[in-house]
This record gives C-alpha cells, sequence and structure tokens, in this order.
C-alpha cells in the first residue's frame, strides 16, 4: 500500500535531483560513444531499404519517437511492434532494412523472439542495450551500449534514467544522418507541409492569391471615385492600377485618398494617376510568401500586388491573409 506523505509540500529537491542524474546521465554516455557509434551510420546511410525500430514496454515508447524524429528528417523508418511482429507484422520487414532494437536489459522476451525471424529474412540488427553482453547485443551486427546507468526512480525500478539516455542516443543518431544526408530545411518542409515550417518554406504567393481571389486593378486613366468603389467591393483597402498593356504601374490605397481629400475636394472625380504611388512594392507569383510577410513588416505596408512574368497584377494580399495561414 502506498504511503502518502501529506505533509510534504515542497518537492522541488526531489525534481532536481531527478534533473541531475538524467543529465549526468547523458553527459557520461559521451564516453561510450566510439566506433560502433561510426559504423552504425554507416550501416544506415548504405541501408536501401528502411530502418525499422523496435522495443517493448518503454523502450517501445523511445522507438516510436526515435522512429519518429529519423521519418522526419530524411531517413526513411518505421515502428515495429514486438508483439505484432511475432503475429505477422514481420511481414514489414526485408532483406534491405536495418534492424534497430531497444531493450535496457538485452533480455527483453518479445523481442528476442523477432531475432530468428530477422535472420531468415537477411535484414542487419543494432541493438541499443545497457549490458554489451546481454542475447540481444550478441546476437547483433552492431552494439550501442548506453553504460551502467542508475535510474533516478529512488527504488531502481521506474526506467527512467535509462530511457532518456535511450532517447538522447537516438536523436544523436537521427541528426547525425541528417547531417550526413545534408538534410536542408526545405527537405523539413516537404515532410511537414501543415506545420508553420513548411508553410514557411513551400506556400508561395500565387497560392495565397489562389486562395483569396483578390485581385483590384484599374486603368491610369480612371476615376479616383471609380477606384474607390473597386477598392471598397473587395475590401483590400489599395488597389493596384495598370498601364493599358495591363501591367503594374502603381498603387493607390485608401489612405492616399484621406490625404489627398486634405488637399482638395474635387479628388474623386480627377485620375488615380495623379494621386498612385508609381514606385510601389510587389513580388512575382514565384516568391515564398514568408518573402511577402518580411517585405510588408520591414516597410510596413499592409497590401502587396503579385504580378506574373509578364508584370501583370494576378493578386494582391494583405497582411491579414498571411496571419490567417498561420505566417
Amino acid at each position: 500500500m502506498m504511503n502518502m506523505k501529506t505533509n510534504q509540500l515542497d518537492y522541488t529537491n526531489h525534481v532536481i535531483s531527478v534533473l541531475e542524474k538524467e543529465a549526468t546521465a547523458i553527459m557520461q554516455l559521451k564516453d561510450q560513444v566510439g566506433p560502433h557509434i561510426n559504423e552504425a551510420i554507416a550501416m544506415i546511410l548504405q541501408c536501401e531499404g528502411r530502418v525499422v525500430i523496435t522495443g517493448i514496454g518503454k523502450s517501445g515508447i523511445i522507438a516510436r519517437k526515435i522512429n519518429a524524429t529519423m521519418a522526419s528528417t530524411g531517413t526513411p523508418s518505421i515502428f515495429l511492434h514486438p508483439s505484432e511482429g511475432l503475429h505477422g507484422d514481420l511481414g514489414m520487414v526485408t532483406a534491405k532494412d536495418v534492424v534497430i532494437a531497444i531493450s535496457n536489459s538485452g533480455e527483453s522476451e518479445e523481442v528476442l523472439q523477432l531475432i530468428p525471424s530477422i535472420k531468415r529474412i537477411g535484414a542487419k540488427m543494432i541493438s541499443i542495450v545497457k549490458n554489451p553482453l546481454s542475447t540481444l547485443a550478441r546476437k547483433s551486427e552492431i552494439v550501442l551500449c548506453i553504460g551502467n546507468v542508475v535510474e533516478a526512480c529512488p527504488h531502481g525500478l521506474a526506467p527512467t534514467t535509462s530511457t532518456t539516455v535511450t532517447l538522447a542516443l537516438g536523436d544523436a543518431l537521427a541528426i547525425a544522418l541528417l547531417e550526413a544526408r545534408n538534410f536542408q530545411p526545405e527537405d523539413f518542409a516537404v515532410f511537414h507541409p501543415a506545420g508553420s515550417l513548411g508553410r514557411r518554406l513551400l506556400l508561395k504567393t500565387a497560392d495565397v492569391v489562389a486562395n483569396t481571389r483578390k485581385n483590384p486593378i484599374i486603368a491610369t486613366h480612371a476615376t479616383v471615385q471609380e477606384a474607390l468603389f473597386s477598392m471598397t467591393l473587395q475590401g483590400m483597402g489599395a488597389i493596384s492600377v495598370v498601364t493599358e498593356k495591363n501591367e503594374l504601374f502603381g498603387i493607390l490605397t485608401d489612405g492616399d485618398i484621406r490625404r489627398a481629400f486634405a488637399m482638395t475636394n474635387t479628388i474623386l472625380e480627377e485620375q488615380v494617376l495623379q494621386y498612385c504611388n508609381p514606385q510601389p512594392y510587389f513580388l512575382s507569383e514565384n516568391h515564398l510568401a514568408s518573402e511577402a510577410k518580411t517585405l510588408m513588416e520591414q516597410h510596413k505596408v499592409n497590401v502587396l500586388p503579385i504580378v506574373n512574368e509578364k508584370h501583370e497584377p494576378t493578386g494582391m494580399i494583405h497582411i491579414h491573409d498571411l496571419m490567417h495561414l498561420g505566417l
């Protein structure tokens, strides 16, 4: 039966103790890094298939996270649950794959039962274990030993420090592979198209205008009143002024019109050519939406015309459009 210490209110020392133990164990892991880590990375880089990561219990949870990190950073990988593997999922493993088996003791029964089939399939094995003399280690081509870590659990029972160290080693492997593959932010974005990074690195200005479908334009000889009606209709607070060839000449904003009213009452009947800005900021359809955001912030403008290769306006972006897209 658990004994709850209701009079103990400050657990700061306990928390700090756990953090110190786990941090120390990670730093000590540096002493375990040797030639085997290079061999493991080389094996994975030469792998023509995928990295299959397996583990049971807490090691399985860590295996899933390592798999997720590798998969998102350019190393094709999958997670194989040992129990499911014993009931058919071993069919996912091929002779071209590399299996990373994680077991603190190196004696996890479910993981060990996979080994005969993995060997028969012809996949190579890397083990991450605490005991380099364990059964799993002895049956692996490469052994990555995390050392004799001491669990942060005061009873030495709950996997704590060992899982943290294993996770750190898995992260180190994934990032080393990322570096070896020259994996760039643009590549990362391909695997994260729905995330903010994906939007910043993949979304083009053409995508934004295709979504908003707003492209207020008016000819240079049109009146300011006509421009005002069109601006109001599209709700942009600005309008692109174009030449007879439909090329971008300038931009007229509602702010330009308000300032002009301070000088004359006849502005509505006059041509937009007299009041528009003939040197507007603009971008092409091939620019990234993130570049539009940067340009608008730098020059403190709320709208930006987008042009095609013929310098014809194809749309107009408002800063709110980018905000709604998470930029």
